[in-house]
């Protein structure tokens, strides 16, 4: 299958350049994954799967955001901690009683990898997901890793007010614009840099680049295939007028 951008540019995600450097962040050491049905590579298959058999990968826990790792859950509905079906490894939940992974949820853990596809503006539920997970992971002594994907509106438009602190919520968490203008992966050095975790606690932090985006890149221009990242957002043209209106909630 061609995955090429119009001009002739392939741009590959975090979660690529990850496998193609065949794991040496993870050598050795047990890893919990925090992702949904965006963490796939350019032939849809999902992260979950492609860690959990790829040789010399200690894949040992799952952690869920809103919607569920496999997008069983519809917005805004509680999600267990369950056993995943398909690898039958521990699903910890962190859009129910707890959203920030518990140091028993994090047992036996050394390693946290984050992949979930952002959707360029704020008021976003996995943007607060990938904040208090990197807390976790700092309080915790465990590393953090970030599978970089692209922003859908480009690299280059931020717009909007920072959140004020009364408007804080876990759909906006942290003062960022309302369109940010950053990749996840940036999101999380954004977070970790400036010192905006729970009293200015940092993680030991490591973002899988991506190759060959551009900031002036729209999700359409990448090659890559989108994977609806909530029911409001069935279609990466969705993230242009979602960020115009802003009535959805949490997402």
């Amino acid at each position: 299958m061609s995955w090429f951008t119009i001009n002739g540019q392939k741009v590959e995600t975090g979660l690529e350049v990850f496998l193609r450097g065949n794991f040496k962040e993870t050598e050795g050491k047990n890893v919990g994954l925090i992702t949904n049905p965006t963490g796939v590579d350019h032939n849809l298959r999902s992260a979950i799967d492609i860690l959990f058999s790829a040789k010399g990968f200690k894949l040992v826990a799952l952690y869920s955001p809103e919607h569920g790792i496999r997008g069983e859950f519809t917005a805004g509905e509680s999600v267990g901690s369950a056993t995943d079906p398909v690898t039958g490894l521990p699903v910890y939940s962190l859009y129910g009683k707890t959203r920030k992974p518990t140091p028993e949820m994090l047992k036996g853990v050394d390693i946290l990898v984050y992949d979930i596809q952002d959707i360029g503006s704020r008021s976003y539920t996995f943007i607060s997901t990938l904040g208090l997970a990197m807390e976790a992971a700092a309080e915790n002594n465990i590393e953090f890793i970030v599978l970089d994907r692209p922003n859908p509106l480009g690299g280059i438009r931020m717009e909007g007010p920072l959140t004020l602190p009364a408007f804080t919520s876990f759909v906006s968490q942290f003062p960022i614009p309302y369109i940010h203008g950053l990749t996840v992966g940036e999101l999380a050095m954004y977070l970790n840099g400036e010192g905006l975790l729970k009293n200015g606690i940092k993680c030991k932090l490591k973002v899988m680049k991506m190759e060959g985006w551009s900031r002036d890149m729209l999700f359409d221009g990448t090659g890559l295939q989108w994977v609806p990242s909530s029911p409001h957002i069935p279609y990466s043209s969705s993230t242009l007028y979602y960020p115009a209106t802003g009535i959805f909630g949490e997402l």
